[in-house]
Parts: C-alpha cells; structure tokens; sequence
C-alpha cells in the first residue's frame, strides 16, 4: 500500500467528511421535526390528518433513499422544487429519517404503561404537561437509542448524495482515485473517516442515554 499518498490525501478526505456530518446533523435536526410533526398528527381527532401522516410514512418508508434522492432533485424543478445538490441532501435526509423517527418517538411513548398517564391525569395535570413530565422521560431512554441507530444509518446513506454531485466524503473520494488510480489507499482512509464518525454518533447516544436514564433505577 502506498502509505504516503494515504497521508497526502488524508486533509481532502477530512475536509470531505465535515459536508458529510454538516449534511447529516442538519438533516437529523430537521428530520425531529418532521418526526415529531407526524406524531402529533396520529394523536389528532381529525381523520384525514391521521391519514396522512400514515400514508406519508407508508410511502417513504416504501421506497429506497436513492429513488428519493432521484426524484426530488431531477423531478423537483418540474413542480417549482428548484434546489440546489447539498440543500436536496438535506430535505431528502430530513424528510427520509423523519419517517423512521415518527415511529421510533411514537413506540417509545406507548411502551409506557398507560396507567402512569391515567395516574397523572387524576392529579389534575393537562394531557401537554403528562406528556412532558410524566410519560416522555420514561421514553426518552428508548427514545434516544432508537435515534442512534437511524442517524447512524442516515449518515451511511449520505454516500449517496454523492450521485447529485455533493462533495462529500465518497464523492471526494472517487474523484482521488479518477487522479490517483489508487482505489485501495483512497477507499481504507475514507472507511476510517466513516469509521470514526460513527463510532462518534454512538458514543454521543450512549452517553445521552446513560443522562436520560440514571434515576430509573432508583
């Protein structure tokens, strides 16, 4: 192995890595929300609200990521979505992982036995301040965990992105080895970025989820 040119490439890869875990974070961020949206929305009496959100997380959850990607940014400027490689890899990943996280939040919250809620609401406290205060720690822990493992898949499926032109990670990659020729040496630093990274993302759940849990045991 060409252990020098590893080492010469190792400051482009890095600088590649930081549009990969910009592109992740912020659609993780935006993906809580559509998230948290669509939990809202299957806890609401109005029928074809709960319809919706069911049917939209039916059809991302239907379809691969990649055919996403694809549709929304070569599709999108035909209806007036006019965005440009790095904002698609947001929205794609936010509204892709929102799906998945709307079902982690919304198993968390109906672990938890229902007789806490039922115990809170005879205390006098309102359905907004039983969510907050009674029911969402008690979930939090498995809340958290179940996070953890979808970022970690959303940042994997970043690569991807690499096919509308973003320069992340694998795209600056490939682009090395069309000028180096040396797939090996390029490909094993940026395995070890991805590597770094999410062992990073795990250690940062883990640590959340000891925080949101310590007093469960007491």
């Amino acid at each position: 192995m060409d252990f020098e040119l590893m080492v010469e490439v190792t400051p482009l890869l890095v600088k590649a890595a930081w549009v990969t875990i910009d592109i992740s974070v912020r659609a993780i961020v935006f993906g809580f929300l559509v998230a948290s949206a669509l939990v809202f929305f299957r806890s609401v009496k109005f029928t074809p609200v709960r319809w919706f959100s069911r049917a939209y997380v039916s059809v991302v959850r239907g379809t691969p990521y990649f055919v996403q990607l694809l549709l929304i940014f070569y599709g999108g400027p035909t209806i007036g979505l006019d965005l440009d490689p790095f904002t698609c890899g947001v929205v794609v990943g936010a509204f892709n992982i929102g799906a998945y996280m709307s079902e982690a939040i919304r198993g968390a919250i109906e672990s938890v036995d229902k007789g806490q809620s039922e115990a809170s609401r005879s205390l006098g406290l309102g359905r907004l301040a039983t969510m907050v205060n009674v029911v969402l720690p008690q979930a939090a822990g498995l809340m958290i965990r179940s996070i953890g493992v979808l970022a970690i898949v959303l940042i994997k499926n970043s690569s991807l992105v690499s096919i509308i032109s973003v320069v992340e990670l694998t795209y600056q990659a490939q682009r090395l080895i069309g000028s180096t020729y040396k797939p090996l040496e390029i490909f094993a630093v940026s395995a070890l970025m991805y590597i770094v990274i999410i062992y990073a993302v795990m250690g940062i759940v883990e640590l959340a989820y000891r925080r949101t849990t310590r007093f469960n045991a007491l």
